[in-house]
């Protein structure tokens, strides 16, 4: 009998520890598991891209998806025109040229050039973490879980050059709402996280 107890105490005492765990240190396991991998959510080819900013920062545009460059934490790429009058990407030295600027558009922007393969995916955590000490007195609404959602980026031009960018923000579930269409920033964690232009 008491070597019964003393394993369910044990077991008390591990079912405590990892909810506590997943409570308090949730997001740094939802960003642990991702390395590994994550969920695929959605896909779609690039239509149009377009930049809303002063050359370094701001916004770029893919579809109708609205994705910022002012983390300060990550890549900070420079944006505008090339040389041969393209809209282009630098970062680090190198730079991404996406095609020559649409003429009648407010924005710097541009459609992918035949031959193109650009896509972007929306993918998520395999891991949600629950929230239950945060509050909102704003609104009285707070989120019961948060999870991470992950836009990425991938052009490859017949020329081979490839262009590679990854977002990852936090998406809020709501009672009775379910997840958010949104998404949030927290700081240090989220925004544009990796760039990579090859060759």
């Amino acid at each position: 009998m008491r070597k019964i107890l003393i394993t369910l105490g044990i077991l008390v005492a591990f079912v405590i520890a990892v909810v506590a765990s997943w409570i308090f240190a949730g997001r740094q396991i939802s960003l642990f598991l991702d390395r590994f991998g994550t969920i695929e959510m959605t896909s779609a080819r690039i239509n149009s891209i377009a930049y809303e900013g002063g050359g370094t920062g701001g916004i770029l545009h893919v579809n109708d998806l609205a994705l910022g460059l002012n983390d300060r934490n990550g890549p900070s790429p420079n944006i505008g025109t090339t040389k041969n009058d393209q809209l282009g990407l630098a970062d680090g030295g190198k730079v991404f040229a996406f095609g020559p600027p649409r003429s009648e558009a407010e924005n710097l922007s541009t459609v992918p050039s035949a031959g193109d393969d650009v896509l972007i995916e929306i993918r998520r955590s395999i891991l949600s973490w629950p929230t239950p000490f945060d509050l909102n007195f704003m609104t009285g609404q707070s989120p019961s879980w948060k999870r991470h959602l992950y836009y990425r980026l991938l052009w490859k031009k017949p020329s081979s050059a490839k262009l590679e960018m990854m977002w990852r923000y936090e998406q809020y579930f709501y009672p009775g709402n379910g997840w958010a269409s949104g998404f949030m920033t927290h700081e240090g964690s989220t925004g544009l996280i990796q760039l990579d232009i090859s060759p």
